[in-house]
C-alpha cells in the first residue's frame, strides 16, 4: 500500500503513549480518567478541554435513580423511542450501569441540582415515563459537568492533554492501529504512536445547514474510521432537535441555540402563527411526543407557511424561570423576552444515532481501535435517541471502554514510516468555504427531516461532483507553508463530505420510515427492513474513482505504517 504524499516539514514523532484518546467531551474525559494511572494522551482540536457538544447540553442526564423508577422502565422507554432497532442487551447495560454510574458521579461531588433537603432533583422529558433527568445549574448541565470533569483531568498527572491538535488520520499496520497523525497548532505534523486508540470525537451535526452542534462537530472520527476501512452502522438515523431558536440576527451557518426539551416537560406548548396549539392533533403525548414526531410537525408548519413558536410564557413568568437561565440568556441575545413573547423555532440536526459500529465494550472492527460517545453506534439508541440518554451513554461506555483496555497487556509500538499530508493553502480558502456551504445546504434540504428517492439520488449526484472537486483541489495542493486554519478547514471539509455521502447512501438504501428516518415515498415501517444497516467505504466504490476526493492518495484509505 502506498504511503501518503510527502509534504514539508517532515513528520515529527511525539512522546509515546500507552493509550490515545481523541476527543474532550463527556466520553473522552470519562475514558481518560477511568484509565488512570495508565499513561493517556488526550487529543482535542479545540483550544481548551471545554470544547465539543457536551458543554452545550441543556437537558441533563437520564438514569433510574428515583424511588419510583427502575432500569427496566428506563430501558422500555429507550426501546420505544428507538423504533425497534435497539440492541436490547446494550440498552440493558446502559440503563443498569447508568443508574450505578450516575450514583457514583453524585457521590463523587458532581454539582447536580438539589432541593432544600439536599435531595437530587429529578425532571421529566419527552417520551420518559418517569422523572429521571438530573440537572446541574438548571439548563446548563453540560457546561457544569464538563467543567467539573475538565478540572479533574487537569489534576490527573497520567493524562497528557494536547489542545489545538487536529487528528488527521489513523495509522494502521498489519490490520491494527499503530497510532494517529495529528496537526498541532504549535508544532506541526506529529505522529502519536500507541497500540490502543479511542475515538470520542462526537457527532456530525455540522454536515447540515441547520444544527445545534458547535462548529467542531464535523464527523472527524467517523470519517477517519471510514478511511481506515472500519465498519459503520445506522448512518441514516439523524435526530433533529424540534425546537432550535430562530435568531433573526444570527450569522448564516452558525450553530442554532436549542430550547431544551425540559421546557416542554414543564408545560411549554407549541403554537402556530395564529396561536393555535397544534401538537394535540399530532400525537397522544402532544408536546411530549418523541422528537422525530415533534420535529416533523414543526417542519410541516414551516413548509405550509403557518410558522412555529414555542410558548413558554407561563413558565418564564413564574418561579420555574429560575431553572432555565440559559434559555433566558439565549432568548434575550436574540431580542426576545420569553416571559412575554412566543419564540420562533425550527428543527435542527442535533444528534447522530449512527456512527462507528461497536460492541458493548466499544470495540470496533479494527483491532486496537475503540469508540464511545456520539461517534459510536452500539445500537443503544436504535432509530431514535431517547432524550438525555446521550450524556449517560458517554458516562457508561467511557467506563466500559476504559475497563476493556485496562485488561489488555501492553503491546510493543512500531516505528511507522509516514509522511505528512498535502494540504491546500490560504488561496483555496474561498472555494473550500463555498463547497462546505453547498454540502451543508444539500444535506439539510435533501437528507434532512423528510426524504424521498428523487431527492436522495439527486444528492448522491452532487456528492460525486463534490468528491471529484475535492480530488482536484488535493492534487493541486503544494504550499510551502501550512497554517492551522488551512489544516482545519480542509480536514473538516473532507470529513464532512465523506460522512455526508455515506449518510445519504444509507438513507437511500433504507426504503421505509422508522424513527428519525422518514421517507415520503415509504411512509410506513417495513417489517423486512427492521434491521440495522452496516456500511464501509467500499460501498461507495464505483467506476471513475468515487472515493478519491476523500483520501490523501487515490490508493490509500488510511496511513500506511
Amino acid at each position: 500500500m502506498t504511503i501518503i504524499r510527502p509534504f514539508r516539514p517532515a513528520m515529527g514523532i511525539a512522546a509515546d503513549a500507552e493509550i490515545i484518546v481523541i476527543g474532550s467531551g463527556m466520553a473522552g474525559m470519562v475514558t481518560a480518567l477511568r484509565l488512570a494511572p495508565r499513561k493517556v494522551t488526550l487529543l482535542t482540536k479545540t483550544p481548551a478541554l471545554t470544547g465539543g457538544s457536551t458543554a452545550w447540553a441543556q437537558g441533563g442526564i437520564a438514569a433510574a435513580v428515583g424511588a419510583d423508577d427502575t432500569p427496566q422502565a428506563h430501558a422500555s422507554d429507550t426501546v420505544v423511542a428507538g423504533a425497534g432497532l435497539n440492541e436490547a442487551s446494550t440498552v440493558d447495560l446502559l440503563t443498569h450501569d447508568g443508574a450505578t454510574r450516575l450514583r457514583e458521579l453524585i457521590a463523587s461531588g458532581a454539582p447536580f441540582d438539589r432541593g432544600e433537603a439536599g435531595e437530587i432533583l429529578l425532571g421529566r422529558e419527552a417520551a420518559h415515563g418517569h422523572r429521571r433527568i438530573v440537572h446541574a445549574g438548571g439548563d446548563a448541565t453540560g457546561r457544569h459537568i464538563h467543567k467539573w470533569l475538565a478540572d479533574r483531568v487537569d489534576q490527573t498527572p497520567s493524562i497528557d492533554v494536547q489542545t489545538s491538535a487536529f487528528a488527521w488520520e489513523l495509522a494502521v499496520q498489519d490490520g491494527r492501529v499503530g497510532g494517529v497523525v495529528a496537526y498541532h497548532a504549535g508544532g506541526g505534523w506529529t505522529l502519536h504512536r500507541a497500540p490502543f486508540v479511542v475515538l470520542a470525537t462526537g457527532g456530525s451535526g455540522q454536515v447540515f445547514q441547520r444544527t445545534t452542534n458547535p462548529g467542531e462537530g464535523t464527523a472527524d472520527g467517523l470519517a477517519m474510521a471510514a478511511r481506515a476501512g472500519v465498519k459503520l452502522a445506522d448512518l441514516e438515523f439523524v435526530q433533529f432537535h424540534p425546537t432550535a431558536l430562530v435568531d433573526p440576527h444570527a450569522t448564516a451557518g452558525a450553530p442554532m441555540p436549542l430550547l431544551t426539551e425540559a421546557l416542554r416537560g414543564e408545560g411549554a406548548t407549541l403554537v402556530d402563527g395564529a396561536g393555535r396549539r397544534f401538537m394535540v392533533d399530532e400525537h397522544p403525548d402532544a408536546e411530549l411526543a418523541p422528537r422525530d414526531v415533534v420535529a416533523r410537525a414543526i417542519w410541516q408548519r414551516l413548509v405550509d407557511g403557518d410558522g412555529a413558536y414555542l410558548d413558554m410564557r407561563a413558565i418564564m413568568s413564574g418561579p420555574s424561570a429560575a431553572h432555565f437561565p440559559t434559555v433566558q440568556s439565549l432568548c434575550a441575545a436574540a431580542g426576545f423576552d420569553p416571559a412575554c413573547d412566543v419564540i420562533p423555532v425550527a428543527p435542527a440536526a442535533h444528534y447522530h444515532m449512527g456512527g462507528i459500529a461497536a460492541d458493548d465494550r466499544g470495540r470496533t472492527s479494527l483491532d486496537g481501535l475503540w469508540v464511545c460517545g456520539e461517534a459510536a453506534a452500539t445500537g443503544v439508541h436504535g432509530a431514535n435517541r431517547l432524550a438525555s440518554n446521550s450524556l449517560l451513554e458517554g458516562l457508561v461506555f467511557g467506563h466500559r471502554v476504559a475497563d476493556d483496555i485496562a485488561e489488555k497487556a501492553a503491546l510493543p509500538r512500531h516505528q511507522p514510516d509516514v509522511t505528512a499530508p498535502s494540504v491546500p493553502g490560504a488561496d483555496a480558502a474561498a472555494e473550500i468555504a463555498k463547497l462546505t456551504a453547498q454540502l451543508r445546504a444539500l444535506m439539510y434540504e435533501k437528507v434532512g427531516l423528510r426524504r424521498d428517492d428523487a431527492g436522495l439520488q439527486a444528492a448522491l449526484d452532487v456528492h460525486r461532483d463534490i468528491a471529484e472537486r475535492l480530488a482536484e483541489i488535493a492534487n493541486q495542493a503544494h504550499p510551502s507553508i501550512v497554517f492551522p486554519d488551512d489544516v482545519r478547514r480542509w480536514g473538516e471539509l473532507r470529513n464532512l463530505a465523506l460522512a455526508g455521502r455515506l449518510m445519504t447512501l444509507a438513507a437511500a438504501q433504507r426504503c421505509e420510515s422508522r424513527g428519525a428516518h422518514y421517507r415520503i415515498d415509504f411512509p410506513q415501517p417495513a417489517a423486512a427492513a427492521g434491521v440495522r444497516q452496516f456500511l464501509t467505504l467500499d460501498d461507495l466504490a464505483e467506476p471513475g474513482g468515487a472515493q478519491e476526493g476523500y483520501r490523501d492518495d487515490a490508493n490509500t484509505t488510511a496511513l500506511s505504517v
